[in-house]
C-alpha cells in the first residue's frame, strides 16, 4: 500500500479517537453533547485532511506514521485541555491551526534541508538571541518562577521553544563538518583521550551561553534539554563514549553544585524525594498528581468523570496526570507507546536520510522530543524531579506546539528526500 494511503487511514483513525474522546468527555460531564460538537467535528476533519493533502503534494514519499501520531497526541491533548479549561482549549485549537499552517509552509519553502547548513552561525546567533529576549525589561515577564516569556499586550510567547530548533540545526551543521577532527585524539586527561579543544569552541560557546541564560531565567528544564541535545548529537556524530562520560560527569558535578548553592533547586529535590512532607504547600502539586494517578488505577475513572482540575497546572506541566486519572494505566501507557513509536520512526528517518547533515538533524530533533517527553512524564510519576517542560503535542502551550510542528515538518521533509533517494 502506498505510504500516503496508509497515512490517510491512520489520520482517520486518529480523528475517530479524538472525536470519540471528546464526545465521551462531554457525556461524562453533562450527559449531553455540546451544541458546537458538529462544527468541531468538521473542523478537526478538515484540518487533518488539509495536513494530509499538503504532505501528499509536497512530501509524497515521507514516512506515513509521523503525521498521524502527532495528530493523535495533539487531539488527545486538546480533549484533556478542553476538559480542564474551555478557554485554554479555544487558544490551543487556534495554535494547532497555526502549527499545521506553519509546517505546511515549511514543506513548501524548504524543499531541501541542506539549504540551512551554510547558515549555521547565523542560526546559532538567532538561537541565543531568542533565549535572551525574555531578559529584556518590560517585554520579558516571569511566570511561575521562570523568566522565559515575552508579553506584548495580551499576547505571550516562549521564544526558547524555537531556539531548540535553531540550535539543533547549528549543531548538526557544525558536527558534520568537524566530526572527523573531533574523532582524532590529541590530548589525554587521565584515561580519557580528547581532541584539540579549539574544535569544541563554537559548540561550547553556544551551549555555555544557552545554559547560562537558562539558569539566569531559572528554567532548569530547558537547560537540561539543551545539554542533552548537545551531548546526544555529539555522540551520534563522533560515536565516542568518552564524550558521554565527560558530559555526564560534568552534569553530575554541576547538579551537585546547583543543589548546594540554589535554594529553589534544593526545594525541587526535597519535593521529589518526599512530596508528602509538605503536601499542603510545596509538595501539593506532586502529591495531588500521585492521588490522581492512584484514582485512575488500571482503566481510569472515565473521561469527564475524574477530578483532574485539583492538580495545579494540570493543562500544562501535569497533563499526564490528568490522562492517567481518567484513562488509567492503560491510557497512559498508550500515550507513552505513541511517543516511543514516534521516536523510533524518527530515528528510522535519520538512518535513511539522504545526507549526513539530514541524518544528524533528524536524530537530534527526535532525541530532543523523546527526552523532553521522558523528562516531563518522569517528573509526574516521580522518576525524576519535576522540571516544568511541556509534553510535546499534548500539553497546552502555543510556542511549544508551533515548535513541535516545525520539528515534524523537518522530519517529514528529511524522510521524503531519503525515501526518494533510496
Amino acid at each position: 500500500m502506498k505510504p500516503r494511503n496508509v497515512e490517510l487511514g491512520l489520520l482517520l483513525l486518529a480523528f475517530i479517537v479524538t472525536i470519540s474522546a471528546s464526545a465521551l468527555t462531554a457525556l461524562g460531564r453533562t450527559a449531553d453533547l455540546p451544541v458546537d460538537f458538529v462544527p468541531f467535528l468538521i473542523a478537526v476533519l478538515l484540518l487533518l485532511l488539509a495536513a494530509h493533502m499538503v504532505v501528499r503534494r509536497l512530501a509524497p514519499a515521507a514516512n506515513p506514521l509521523l503525521l498521524p501520531l502527532a495528530a493523535l497526541l495533539n487531539g488527545l491533548g486538546y480533549v484533556m485541555i478542553a476538559r480542564l479549561d474551555p478557554d485554554l482549549a479555544a487558544n490551543q485549537s487556534a495554535w494547532a491551526f497555526l502549527g499545521v499552517a506553519g509546517f505546511s509552509l515549511g514543506l513548501l519553502i524548504l524543499p531541501d534541508p541542506r539549504k540551512l547548513e551554510p547558515y549555521r552561525y547565523t542560526l546559532a546567533l538567532a538561537g541565543v538571541v531568542l533565549l535572551l529576549l525574555p531578559l529584556i525589561p518590560r517585554v520579558g515577564v516571569e511566570i511561575n518562577g521562570a523568566r522565559i516569556w515575552l508579553r506584548v499586550g495580551s499576547f505571550s510567547i516562549q521564544p526558547g521553544e524555537f531556539a531548540k530548533v535553531t540550535l539543533a540545526v547549528f549543531l548538526a551543521s557544525y558536527l558534520v563538518e568537524k566530526r572527523e577532527l573531533l574523532r582524532v585524539s590529541t590530548r589525554r586527561i587521565g584515561p580519557i583521550h580528547l581532541p584539540d579543544v579549539k574544535h569544541f569552541g563554537p559548540m561550547l560557546l553556544a551551549l555555555g551561553v544557552a545554559l547560562l541564560v537558562m539558569l539566569a531565567q531559572r528554567d532548569l528544564g530547558s537547560s537540561l534539554l539543551f545539554f542533552t541535545l548537545f551531548l546526544s548529537m555529539l555522540y551520534m556524530a563522533t560515536e565516542r563514549v568518552a564524550f558521554v562520560a565527560v558530559g555526564l560527569t560534568t552534569f553530575a558535578a554541576a547538579a551537585v553544585l546547583a543543589w548546594s548553592r540554589f535554594s529553589h533547586v534544593q526545594r525541587r529535590v526535597d519535593i521529589w524525594i518526599d512530596p508528602f512532607a509538605d503536601a499542603k504547600n510545596a509538595g501539593f502539586q506532586i502529591a495531588e498528581a500521585a492521588f490522581a494517578l492512584a484514582d485512575g488505577s488500571i482503566s481510569g475513572t472515565g473521561l469527564g468523570l475524574g477530578t483532574p482540575g485539583k492538580v495545579p497546572f494540570a493543562a500544562t506541566d501535569m497533563i499526564f496526570a490528568a490522562i492517567g486519572e481518567e484513562l488509567g494505566l492503560l491510557g497512559a501507557s498508550a500515550v507513552i507507546a505513541a511517543f516511543i513509536l514516534f521516536c523510533t520512526t524518527g530515528f528510522r528517518v535519520a538512518t535513511r536520510a539522504a545526507s549526513d547533515f539530514e541524518t544528524l538533524l533528524a536524530a537530534g530533533l527526535t532525541a530532543l522530543l523523546g527526552f523532553q517527553s521522558f523528562v516531563i512524564i518522569g517528573g509526574v510519576i516521580r522518576v525524576l524531579p519535576l522540571t516544568g517542560v511541556t509534553l510535546p503535542f499534548v500539553s497546552y502551550g502555543g510556542s511549544s506546539l508551533l515548535a513541535n510542528y516545525a520539528i515534524l515538518g523537518l522530519l517529514l521533509r528529511i524522510s521524503d528526500r531519503g525515501e526518494q533517494a533510496a
